[in-house]
C-alpha cells in the first residue's frame, strides 16, 4: 500500500557457554584441550611449543620411572624391612641428605643464577644431566654401605643444581612461549602436564620395579636404558626451542654472517647452527667470536699495557658518544661499561667487540675500521634484526657487576 512502511527485523541468535562446563558433545579430546592446552591454541603460543612439549613430556616420564628405581634402592640402603634398622638413624641419614641439597642449591645459585636466562637452552640439558647423576648417587648407595652418607649427600648435591637451573629456565621458556602476555596460563597448564606425566611415570616404575626386584643385572639395564633416552629426549626438546632473544652465541652468529653478506639469519635458522651442549662438552668452534669478548671487564684487572691504552685514549670509543670503552690483546676484546650504561648500551658495546674482533683477523687498523662498521651499518642491522622477529631490546647476559666512569677530553681519557 501507498504511504506504508515496512520494517524488516533480522533475528539475532544468541548463545552463551562456560568453556569449563562439559556439555554432552564435549568428550575426551576436548576435555583434555582444556586441561592440558592454552587458551586460544595454537595461536596464543609459539610455533616451537608442541615440538618441546612432546619431547618435555616424554623425559619426565623416563625420569619418574627411574625415580622408583633409584628410591627403592636408596631405601633399602637405609635399612627398610631390615630389623637392625633405627628410626633415629634413618631420620638423620636423610636430614642430612636433604640439607647437603638445600645449602648446595643456595651455593649454585649465587655463583650461576644470572647466567641461566642467558644460556636456558644448556642449562635445560645440564639440569637433568645432574638430575640422572643425582639417580645414579642413588642406586649405587647399596654397593657402598661404609660411605652411604658420603654417596647419597654427593647425589642429593647434584639434584639440587637440577633444582634451581630447571625451575630459572622453564620461567624463561615460559615467557618466550607466551604470544599474548599468557605466561600464568601457559605455567598452570605446563604443572597439569607435568602431573600427568608424574603420575604415569610412577605407575609404570612401580611395575618396573617389581617385575626387577632382586634382579640387579635388569635393574641396571633398564636404569641405564632409561638415562640414554632421556638424555636423548631432552637433547631433541632444546633442539625444538627457537629462541628469538639476543645472547652471546646467537649474537654473534647473526653479526658475523651480516658482516660477511649484508643479511640477518632467521631465528629458526640461528636455532640450527646454535650449539645447546656445555663448552666442556665439545672442543669445536672454540675459537668463536663470542668466546674473545668479555663484557663488563673490571678496569683493574687489566694488564698495565691495556689500563696505559685507555688512559692515551686508545680503545676509548667515541661512536656517538658511547658509554663504553673496548680494549683488546691477543686476539681478545675487553668491554669497560660506564656506571650509567643502559640496556642499550650494553647491546651496542657487544655489538662492536664483536666487529672489532672479526676485523682483528683481516686488518691492522681494526678500531678506526670498527668505528666505521659501528657508523655505517649498526642502525641498518638493528634494524633488519626487528623486522626478521628478533628482539633487541637488550642482550641476555650474566649480571654485570663492574663498571667504571671516566671523563673524556680531547687527546686523552682519564678513568676513575
Amino acid at each position: 500500500m501507498e504511504g506504508e512502511e515496512h520494517t524488516v527485523c533480522g533475528s539475532i541468535t544468541l548463545e552463551e557457554w562456560n568453556g569449563l562446563l562439559i556439555e554432552s558433545t564435549m568428550y575426551g579430546d576436548e576435555f583434555s584441550k582444556l586441561l592440558y592446552l592454552r587458551q586460544g591454541f595454537p595461536d596464543s603460543v609459539t610455533p616451537d611449543y608442541v615440538g618441546f612439549q612432546l619431547w618435555d613430556t616424554l623425559q619426565g616420564l623416563s625420569t619418574y620411572i627411574k625415580m622408583m628405581l633409584s628410591t627403592q634402592a636408596l631405601l633399602s640402603a637405609i635399612g627398610v624391612g631390615e630389623k637392625s634398622a633405627t628410626v633415629i638413624g634413618a631420620t638423620f641419614q636423610w636430614f642430612l641428605r636433604d640439607f647437603t641439597g638445600m645449602l648446595g642449591g643456595i651455593l649454585f645459585t649465587f655463583y650461576q643464577g644470572s647466567n641461566l636466562d642467558s644460556n636456558a637452552k644448556m642449562w635445560r640439558l645440564v639440569a637433568d644431566l645432574m638430575n640422572d647423576i643425582g639417580m645414579l648417587m642413588d642406586l649405587l648407595s647399596p654397593l657402598f654401605p661404609s660411605a652411604f652418607i658420603i654417596v647419597v649427600c654427593l647425589g642429593s648435591l647434584s639434584r639440587s643444581f637440577t633444582g634451581v637451573a630447571s625451575g630459572a629456565t622453564r620461567a624463561a621458556l615460559t615467557q618466550h612461549f607466551a604470544l599474548q602476555e599468557n605466561a600464568a596460563d601457559i605455567s598452570a597448564k605446563e604443572g597439569s602436564q607435568e602431573t600427568m606425566a608424574t603420575m604415569m611415570g610412577m605407575s609404570l616404575g612401580m611395575l618396573l620395579a617389581r617385575f626387577t626386584s632382586g634382579n640387579p643385572l635388569a635393574i641396571w639395564f633398564s636404569f641405564l636404558s632409561l638415562t640414554v633416552f632421556h638424555m636423548y629426549a631432552n637433547y631433541r626438546a632444546v633442539r625444538c626451542l627457537v629462541l628469538n632473544s639476543l645472547n652471546f652465541e646467537r649474537n654473534s652468529i647473526l653479526l658475523a654472517h651480516f658482516m660477511q653478506t649484508g643479511q640477518v639469519l632467521s631465528p629458526e635458522q640461528v636455532s640450527s647452527m646454535e650449539g645447546v651442549l656445555p663448552m666442556w662438552a665439545t672442543s669445536t668452534n672454540s675459537n668463536a667470536l663470542h668466546k674473545r669478548v668479555h663484557l663488563g671487564v673490571k678496569v683493574s684487572s687489566l694488564p698495565r699495557p691495556d689500563i696505559m691504552q685507555l688512559l692515551n685514549g686508545v680503545g676509548a670509543s667515541s661512536h656517538k658518544n658511547a658509554k663504553y670503552l673496548l680494549a683488546h690483546r691477543k686476539g681478545n676484546v675487553s668491554v669497560i661499561l660506564h656506571k650509567d650504561s643502559t640496556a642499550g648500551d650494553v647491546l651496542k658495546s657487544y655489538i662492536h667487540a664483536i666487529v672489532m674482533a672479526n676485523l682483528m683477523e683481516k686488518s691492522t687498523s681494526f678500531y678506526s675500521e670498527g668505528e666505521a662498521w659501528m657508523d655505517k651499518h649498526y642502525d641498518e642491522f638493528l634494524n633488519k634484526l626487528r623486522s626478521g622477529g628478533w628482539k633487541t631490546e637488550r642482550l641476555l647476559c650474566p649480571s654485570i657487576t663492574w663498571r667504571a666512569n671516566w671523563i673524556s677530553h680531547t687527546s686523552d681519557a682519564k678513568i676513575d
